[in-house]
């Protein structure tokens, strides 16, 4: 395939960019990078009253936050209308097209006997032959399209394979408001000739579009491009996916604590498979991408499977990258654990000493956060229940005579502070847990961490000390 591959993501501004239009966006970025081709933006904005300047802003976010770049600049929709319009002139110059002047009365009317005989909600042609002259005062026309009544209307699918619709079950379709502003079914033809799309890549629920699409296409004379209807998503319980399931804006998934990696590598496995692979690097996706290997069946998303794989792109991440990740989500997670926006540098070199040990247990950043919970605690630490328990009059008697060996140490690393804890345990007959479990409690004011000498390490020797004759008392 040569790299004249041109594909487009086309959200609407009125929310956020939610998963389903997240995945879209990646499979056709995807697709565009597999063959050497261009991927563009298009904000499709003619809903006025809807579109906002907020979700717009929130696409464009998510997009890059996802590390799904476009090319060229975004395209507005609603800035092209004056072409759309020209475009139903011309169909409407080459009898393509035709001026409708029927009243709202008459379409209810006509919904309504249709539905009373359990028809299809058609148009029924009523100003398909007629004469202009014809038409009523003071009723302004919606432009139409001369649909062909005959024949079949196909789609040969990239994903859902040959497509057929029986001309006679599609009606006239609107191409022109009566207030002169074009539907959404002409300005999407219109952008994809003129933006020289060549595969649209969409959600399935756009399939009878297709069609409709098509016969516009036809109408001026245009090549169509190929078309990949891809299914929806759906919950783990397989019903249509909505908030409880994870309906969530990208947005929400940073916040939560996952990183774009992550979810990028989760987002392509929605429907798509290579094999058994579930791992994919940017570039494998990219190399193995194709649309032959898209399912036709919704696929499901399981939160659970996401986390899975967001602990294991914590594990495998570079320590500086993850303080770099925990930076983007600082000012909606920082306020709640005390910590200041931005980090203090202090806090950003202790954070970056301590995340090796931070980052094995945690499947999210908020996860890692509240791991690095004993790196910011004031003092003196308030213990938790778990804790607590481990800090009964025993404990903090061992503690305290384990103290001077502790004080004694001119060298401060997991390493000796490890062989001081183990040597003061098998002088005392206790097994390492019985001194390292009480320790940690005092240290971290939880029950568990990141390894007990990783932590007095990161902390360093005062702190130890001070936090130890705290809880001591």
């Amino acid at each position: 395939m040569s790299s004249a591959v041109v594909t487009r993501f086309a959200p609407s501004p009125t929310g956020y960019l939610h998963i389903g239009g997240a995945r879209t966006a990646l499979f056709n970025w995807l697709y565009a990078r597999r063959f050497g081709g261009r991927m563009l933006l298009r904000i499709e904005d003619t809903d006025r009253e809807r579109s906002t300047q907020g979700a717009i802003d929130a696409i464009l976010d998510g997009m890059r936050w996802l590390g799904l770049d476009w090319d060229g600049d975004v395209i507005y929709q609603y800035a092209r209308a004056a072409r759309h319009r020209e475009a139903a002139e011309a169909l409407l110059a080459s009898g393509n097209a035709y001026r409708c002047y029927a009243t709202p009365e008459e379409l209810t009317a006509m919904r309504e006997a249709a539905r009373a005989e359990g028809r299809p909600l058609r148009y029924d042609g009523r100003w398909r032959d007629r004469d202009p002259s014809e038409a009523p005062s003071g009723v302004k026309p919606v432009i139409r399209l001369r649909a062909p009544t005959a024949g079949e209307t196909v789609v040969e699918d990239g994903v859902q394979g040959r497509v057929v619709w029986q001309n006679k079950d599609l009606d006239d379709l609107v191409l022109l408001r009566s207030d002169g502003n074009p539907t959404y079914m002409l300005a999407v033809v219109v952008d994809d000739h003129d933006m020289g799309v060549t595969q649209v890549i969409r959600g399935d629920d756009h399939l009878t579009n297709a069609a409709r699409q098509r016969q516009i296409y036809d109408a001026l004379g245009w090549e169509a491009p190929a078309m990949a209807h891809i299914p929806l998503i759906h919950g783990a319980d397989g019903a249509k996916l909505s908030k409880r399931h994870g309906a969530l804006g990208v947005d929400a998934y940073r916040d939560l604590g996952y990183l774009p990696s992550a979810l990028r590598n989760y987002l392509v496995r929605l429907g798509w498979s290579h094999g058994d692979q579930e791992v994919f690097s940017t570039e494998e996706m990219v190399a193995a991408f194709d649309l032959k290997a898209i399912g036709r069946s919704p696929a499901r998303f399981d939160f659970a499977k996401l986390e899975n794989l967001n602990g294991l792109y914590i594990r495998g991440a570079a320590d500086a990258d993850l303080v770099a990740a925990i930076d983007d989500v600082l000012p909606v997670l920082g306020p709640a654990r005390g910590i200041a926006v931005p980090m203090s540098p202090s806090l950003r070199a202790t954070l970056t000493a301590a995340m090796p040990g931070l980052k094995e247990r945690a499947k999210t950043l908020v996860e890692l956060l509240d791991s690095a919970y004993y790196l910011t605690a004031a003092r003196p630490l308030v213990p938790d229940e778990k804790a607590k328990g481990l800090l009964g009059d025993e404990a903090r008697d061992r503690l305290a005579t384990l103290l001077p060996g502790l004080e004694a140490l001119s060298d401060w690393t997991a390493a000796t502070t490890e062989g001081a804890v183990r040597h003061f345990a098998e002088t005392n007959g206790l097994k390492l847990g019985q001194i390292a479990q009480p320790l940690r409690a005092a240290l971290t004011g939880r029950a568990t961490s990141p390894p007990v000498f990783d932590v007095m390490a990161v902390l360093g020797r005062e702190e130890c000390l001070g936090r130890l004759r705290d809880q001591i008392g």
